[in-house]
This record gives structure tokens, C-alpha cells and sequence, in this order.
């Protein structure tokens, strides 16, 4: 412990010889009275506010992306693909229709009985079946399953897609649920089938965390809603916790860069996590194959 005086209080970054305990919400740099800006939440130093001004103008969303009509069109066509796929599931057989089998992502091969009586080989990625690890993502069997993640794309996928923009919102979705499928690759058995879009989901879930907690809005409550699906997760059976938590740490790397990338270099922070993500999952289950081979 060492002794000093007290702590001098901050000076405006643009009069210097005025101190102030105010500071701009967007930048946290301190302003005096003379620079503060009315914002939408507290206030604003000049330059933040001409930033949002010309974000405004430039049509852009809060993090560099560009404004959509309608958020929520990149989300309705994901469900329009999930449910087609589902479709195409319970008319070729359900769980034993083979379709399911080419879908869904099984780490390595393995002989499978159908009804029939038959036997045949199901290839997995280990063997070359590498569409596995994103198809999977778009794979449902079960009613309940589908309907609960589609309701859930339904209400997280429009409210990121406003605030990042449809390219972004693309990005964090399909490279959250490709991370869902390395972790799966890891960390399952080598022979059980995995399915559901439920990594990329967890992804959304992650990313919606950071940003409420960015814009100090009710990060509790997604916070608890994320907490419940994972109590649900390890506590049901059948449930790829392996996809969950890949998803989730994928959505929340990729959210944190996408909020708090400095405005300098945003799309440069932003995409580079972007790619970061997808190589580390891509290197991750590429080890994991050539293990199985």
C-alpha cells in the first residue's frame, strides 16, 4: 500500500483546464458541460455524436453494417431452409430415413440397420463427408426440437440482424454453428449421429449477451434465459451439450468483436474474428478426422 493524496479528478479531453466527472457514452472519454451532446442514453462528446450523424446518413447500423428494410428476412429464410429440410426428413422415413443419415454429423463411419433389415455403411466426415458439419445444422427429426429453435431464431435472429446487419448476422450464425459441429467432432463419440440447429442458436444467444451488456441493456435477462437452456442442456438426455457450448463460445467471441471493435478498424476486427473462429473450428476438426482415419 502506498500513501498519496487524493485522486485528481478528470479533465474534458477538449478543454483540458476543466475538470469533469462526466463522460460520453459511446467513447467514455470525459466531457465538460460545453461539450456535452444529448443522446438517446446519457451524453455524447462532439465527435461521437457527428459519427452517429454520418453512420446515419451512410445508412448504417450501430456496429458498421449496413440497414436492412426488414431484419428479419435472413432469419425467415433459415427457417424456411430448416423447415424444408425437416420436411424432406419425415417424408423419407424420419430418424431411419437415409436422408438423415447423409445430413446429419457422425464423426466417423459406421454400419447402420435400417428397417428393412439392411445394412449399410453411413459415411462420416472422417471419410470424406465434410458437408456433414454444416447440413447438420440445418437437420431436424423431432417436432418439439425444431419448433423450439426455429421460435428461437424467430425472436433473437431480427434484433441482431438490425443492429449488425444482414452480412454479419449471416456470418455469426453459420460460423457459430460450424463451431458447434468442431466441438461436436472433439469431443462426442466417434459414432453418434448429431443434429439440430441448435449450436447456432447458443451462437445468437452468446452474441445477444455481449451485446445487451455493450448497450447496458437487460443483459440479466438473456443471461438467465442462456443459464436455463444450459441446465436444460446437461440435465436431459440426448442433448449434444458439445454442440451447445461451441455455439455459445463462438457467439460470444464473435459478438464481443463485432461491439467493441474500435471504429478505426472496425470491419477489419470484425471479420478477422470472423475468419479467426472459422479457422480455429476448421483446424480443430480437421485433427480430429485425420485421428479417426
Amino acid at each position: 500500500m502506498t500513501q498519496g493524496g487524493p485522486e485528481a479528478p478528470p479533465t474534458c479531453y477538449r478543454h483540458p483546464d476543466r475538470e469533469t466527472w462526466i463522460r460520453c457514452q459511446r467513447c467514455d472519454r470525459p466531457i465538460c458541460p460545453d461539450c456535452m451532446r444529448s443522446a438517446a442514453v446519457g451524453f455524447q462528446c462532439p465527435e461521437c455524436v457527428a459519427e452517429g450523424a454520418r453512420s446515419t446518413r451512410q445508412l448504417l447500423t450501430p456496429y458498421g453494417g449496413k440497414r436492412v428494410s426488414d431484419p428479419r428476412l435472413t432469419s425467415f429464410v433459415l427457417i424456411g431452409l430448416n423447415v424444408l429440410v425437416w420436411l424432406a426428413v419425415l417424408a423419407t422415413g424420419g430418424r431411419s430415413s437415409r436422408l438423415t443419415d447423409y445430413l446429419a454429423l457422425l464423426p466417423q463411419s459406421a454400419a447402420k440397420q435400417y428397417g428393412d433389415g439392411s445394412v449399410e455403411l453411413v459415411r462420416g466426415v472422417s471419410d470424406g463427408a465434410v458437408w456433414e458439419l454444416m447440413t447438420s445444422a440445418f437437420t431436424h427429426v423431432q417436432p418439439l426440437h425444431i419448433a423450439f429453435n426455429m421460435l428461437a431464431l424467430y425472436f433473437l435472429g431480427p434484433t441482431l440482424e438490425s443492429v449488425l446487419g444482414r452480412a454479419r448476422y449471416l456470418a455469426l450464425y453459420l460460423v457459430s454453428a460450424l463451431s458447434g459441429s468442431a466441438v461436436v467432432m472433439l469431443l462426442s463419440p466417434e459414432n453418434s449421429q448429431t443434429l439440430g440447429a441448435s449450436g447456432a442458436i447458443f451462437g445468437l444467444m452468446g452474441a445477444l449477451a455481449v451485446v445487451a451488456l455493450k448497450v447496458r441493456g437487460e443483459a440479466q435477462q438473456v443471461l438467465v434465459w442462456i443459464a436455463i437452456n444450459l441446465v436444460i442442456t446437461f440435465t436431459l438426455p440426448s442433448i449434444s451439450w458439445e454442440g451447445h457450448l461451441g455455439g455459445l463460445a463462438a457467439g460470444a467471441v464473435i459478438g464481443a468483436a463485432m461491439v467493441y471493435a474500435p471504429k478505426q478498424r472496425r470491419s477489419l476486427v470484425q471479420w478477422g474474428a470472423v475468419a479467426a473462429v472459422a479457422l480455429v473450428a476448421l483446424a480443430a476438426i480437421a485433427a480430429r478426422a485425420l485421428a479417426l482415419a
